[in-house]
Protein backbone atom coordinates (compact mmCIF):
# COMPACT_ATOMS: atom_id res chain seq x y z
CA UNK A 1 0.00 0.00 0.00
CA UNK A 2 1.70 2.94 -1.00
CA UNK A 3 0.22 5.55 0.41
CA UNK A 4 0.19 4.09 3.79
CA UNK A 5 2.92 5.41 6.39
CA UNK A 6 4.08 4.47 9.48
CA UNK A 7 5.08 6.88 12.17
CA UNK A 8 5.81 6.77 15.66
CA UNK A 9 3.47 7.35 18.32
CA UNK A 10 2.60 6.97 22.37
CA UNK A 11 -0.38 4.75 23.28
CA UNK A 12 -1.21 3.25 26.52
CA UNK A 13 -0.94 -0.51 25.17
CA UNK A 14 2.15 -2.17 27.31
CA UNK A 15 4.49 -3.87 25.46
CA UNK A 16 8.02 -4.95 26.36
CA UNK A 17 11.30 -3.27 24.61
CA UNK A 18 14.80 -3.69 25.45
CA UNK A 19 14.77 0.30 25.24
CA UNK A 20 12.62 0.89 28.12
CA UNK A 21 10.34 2.71 25.51
CA UNK A 22 7.42 -0.27 26.69
CA UNK A 23 4.54 2.18 25.76
CA UNK A 24 5.86 3.02 22.10
CA UNK A 25 4.23 1.97 18.75
CA UNK A 26 4.54 2.91 15.05
CA UNK A 27 1.02 3.88 13.79
CA UNK A 28 -0.16 4.03 9.92
CA UNK A 29 -1.14 7.24 8.66
CA UNK A 30 -3.31 6.41 5.70
CA UNK A 31 -4.05 8.34 2.27
CA UNK A 32 -2.94 10.15 -0.90
CA UNK A 33 -1.02 12.28 0.80
CA UNK A 34 0.64 10.57 3.87
CA UNK A 35 4.20 11.10 3.66
CA UNK A 36 3.33 15.21 3.25
CA UNK A 37 1.03 14.80 6.32
CA UNK A 38 3.60 13.33 8.43
CA UNK A 39 6.37 15.77 7.01
CA UNK A 40 4.21 18.96 7.49
CA UNK A 41 2.93 17.48 11.08
CA UNK A 42 6.80 17.10 12.14
CA UNK A 43 7.91 21.02 10.69
CA UNK A 44 4.66 22.55 12.16
CA UNK A 45 3.71 20.52 14.98
CA UNK A 46 0.51 19.85 13.95
CA UNK A 47 -1.33 16.55 14.95
CA UNK A 48 -2.16 13.59 12.05
CA UNK A 49 -4.63 10.55 12.87
CA UNK A 50 -3.42 7.12 12.42
CA UNK A 51 -5.91 4.04 11.03
CA UNK A 52 -6.72 3.04 14.55
CA UNK A 53 -8.10 6.65 15.10
CA UNK A 54 -4.90 7.75 17.38
CA UNK A 55 -3.98 11.54 17.11
CA UNK A 56 -0.51 12.77 17.91
CA UNK A 57 2.50 14.65 16.87
CA UNK A 58 5.19 13.01 14.88
CA UNK A 59 8.50 13.37 16.12
CA UNK A 60 10.63 10.33 16.46
CA UNK A 61 12.19 7.10 14.16
CA UNK A 62 9.22 4.82 13.85
CA UNK A 63 11.19 1.92 12.59
CA UNK A 64 12.37 1.66 16.23
CA UNK A 65 9.08 0.48 17.28
CA UNK A 66 6.48 -1.82 16.74
CA UNK A 67 3.51 -1.44 15.25
CA UNK A 68 0.45 -0.68 16.42
CA UNK A 69 -1.69 -4.13 16.03
CA UNK A 70 -4.96 -1.90 15.55
CA UNK A 71 -3.36 0.20 13.32
CA UNK A 72 -2.07 -3.39 11.33
CA UNK A 73 -5.23 -4.58 11.18
CA UNK A 74 -7.28 -2.24 9.40
CA UNK A 75 -4.25 -1.84 7.03
CA UNK A 76 -4.56 -5.41 6.38
CA UNK A 77 -8.74 -5.02 5.88
CA UNK A 78 -8.19 -2.33 3.67
CA UNK A 79 -5.63 -4.30 1.36
CA UNK A 80 -8.34 -7.07 1.51
CA UNK A 81 -6.04 -9.49 3.45
CA UNK A 82 -7.41 -11.68 6.38
CA UNK A 83 -6.46 -11.60 9.64
CA UNK A 84 -7.36 -12.42 13.17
Amino acid sequence: MSDTLIHEDTDTKQISTEDGDHERFAHYVFGKDAKAKVTEAMVLGTPVKALCGKQWVPSRDASKYPVCPDCERIKNRLQGKRGD
